[in-house]
């Protein structure tokens, strides 16, 4: 088996352009409340717009789904859609393109639009987990995954998202103890293996995620 580190090195010089490019466009949502998301060569669709709260919705749309169907929704909704969409349109869009939970999604974005102006304030906080804590109590729909998610999405830096493709990582490298669920313990114990991984190789934890994120699957989003 290669070692963590240096499949993450390999990773690194493959991609390291693309991964500078994903963290500046995080950081400009976080700056501007706008951003530009390129995803070529990884995907085939045009550049798009985004702001905060659409990329709020974004995470809403790939829980238990992939990042690509969201990216595709994300595009084709915008910014004004995520804002201003009757239930029925988001639905209609969200089903269109083969989402499984069509309606819960739609649902949780109508509800979403009560915290627009709670989402801004977060985006302001100095500290990631301070911050993670804040959305999983406010954020109908978000737990520790989903929050991480959207705060690394909008220029934060500390803190980990343990989906399945970083949760394998870690269990086939025997950093952590393989588990069926990701309790909130195991979330926790995984994203110290992740702090510990990232503090040996001088890389945030936003760069780092990425680049698990691409020995998994090839392609470098978000």
């Amino acid at each position: 088996m290669i070692p963590a580190g240096e499949e993450i090195e390999k990773a690194k010089k493959e991609v390291e352009k693309y991964v500078k490019q994903r963290i500046k466009e995080f950081k400009n949502l976080r700056k501007k409340n706008r951003t530009v998301f390129d995803f070529r060569p990884f995907v085939d669709i045009e550049p798009y717009e985004a702001d905060i709260f659409s990329e709020a919705c974004f995470c809403i749309l790939t829980a238990n789904s992939s990042a690509v169907m969201g990216i595709k929704i994300q595009k084709e909704i915008g910014i004004e859609g995520f804002k201003h969409y009757t239930f029925e349109k988001l639905f209609e869009i969200i089903r269109k393109k083969g989402h499984r939970f069509a309606a819960q999604r739609a649902e949780r974005i109508v509800k979403l639009r009560e915290k627009e102006e709670f989402l801004m304030k977060i985006s302001k906080e100095k500290d990631g987990k301070k911050a993670r804590e804040k959305l999983v109590k406010e954020v109908y729909g978000y737990g520790y995954k989903e929050a991480s998610h959207f705060l690394r999405n909008i220029g934060f830096d500390d803190v980990a998202i343990i989906d399945r493709h970083i949760s394998r990582f870690l269990f086939e490298k025997g950093l952590v103890k393989p588990r069926k669920t990701i309790t909130k313990k195991v979330y926790l114990e995984c994203e110290e293996a992740l702090e510990r991984i990232s503090t040996g190789m001088n890389l945030t934890q936003a760069k780092l995620d990425l680049y698990i994120f691409y020995i998994k699957t090839g392609k470098v989003l978000k």
